[in-house]
């Protein structure tokens, strides 16, 4: 049976690393990373709290050294390159304060875009308007949901061909993230665009992507575009007769699995008929092939150890 991908068969690359290896102490936050950001895409890295994400982010943007490895973002190494990558960028960080509590947020937006020769007024404003920035505030006296949108406006308004965001629906109310989604997809539709976003929670980014990265414990358990995992991913129920002893080789293509009295249900990866024709020459009665949602592939994928498969 095939197994899970974990890179992307792609020859143009926006953002790539190999064998990242970055530790704090005792602690390995990235063990020997692979990611593969097709440019042009949508990507989103999925994982628990504490999978790497945000490391990952911060070597990306030489706010942190790997220990070993190496990465780069358009062809540029960040560790020797690093004010020309985040030239290229628009950045969304975790933390919504900036460090720039006392300064008026009309101000800040002047400051920022003085390091961007491509920066767009017009568009700033039209941002500003959109996204209600109260711009006669202090910043330090916004509410988180308030930073968040202006950290968003501060990473588009220069139309980057990169984007990086770090849970950029953090702090959003329901109606904030909603209009937050309906601008993204409103600039990536006009302007040419790599985005790259990390959370652990995908359902809020689902509009946005075309590519998966599901991190673990610093290292990537799949790596697939969407349309390769809707056609690969399928949840199966199927009858089976007492003392049913399972699927053989197939076995190791389940993520997940659950078992009722003569029944099972079970998560798998690989072709449909290949995996219909295995279930059938076990003995087992396929009743239902469902596809699998964004949020369930992703829990399929965490939860699954190939070495316990």
């Amino acid at each position: 049976m095939e197994s899970i991908p974990t890179t992307i068969p792609e020859t143009v690359l926006a953002v790539s690393s190999r064998n990242l290896v970055k530790r704090f102490g005792t602690k390995t936050a990235l063990d020997g990373l692979d990611l593969t950001v097709p440019r042009g895409s949508g990507y989103a890295l999925v994982g628990p709290n504490g999978s790497g994400k945000t490391t990952t982010f911060r070597i990306l943007l030489d706010q942190t050294r790997a220990d070993s490895g190496s990465a780069e973002l358009f062809g540029l190494d960040p560790a020797s390159s690093g004010p020309r990558v985040r030239a290229g960028l628009g950045y969304v960080p975790e933390r919504y304060d900036f460090g720039y509590a006392w300064m008026r947020v009309s101000r800040m937006i002047r400051h920022h875009s003085r390091y961007y020769p491509r920066w767009d007024r017009a568009y700033a404003e039209h941002l500003s308007r959109a996204l209600g920035i109260p711009e006669k505030s202090r910043f330090g006296s916004l509410s988180k949901g308030e930073g968040r949108r202006v950290q968003l406006l501060l990473a588009l308004a220069h139309r980057p061909p990169l984007l990086i965001m770090d849970e950029p629906m953090d702090g959003l109310d329901p109606l904030g993230r909603d209009l937050v989604q309906t601008l993204l997809a409103e600039h990536l539709a006009a302007t040419p665009t790599t985005v790259l976003i990390a959370t652990h929670l995908i359902h809020l980014v689902e509009r946005l992507i075309d590519t998966l990265g599901v991190l673990r414990d610093g290292r990537m358990v799949a790596q697939v575009r969407r349309g390769n995992m809707e056609r690969c991913l399928r949840s199966y129920r199927a009858e089976v007769p007492e003392g049913w002893p399972g699927a053989g080789a197939l076995e190791r293509a389940v993520l997940r699995r659950s078992a009722g009295k003569g029944e099972i249900t079970w998560t798998v990866w690989g072709e449909e008929e290949a995996i219909r024709q295995a279930l059938a020459a076990s003995g087992a009665a396929v009743r239902e092939v469902a596809p699998v949602s964004l949020e369930d592939a992703v829990l399929a994928f965490l939860t699954f150890r190939e070495d316990t498969g």
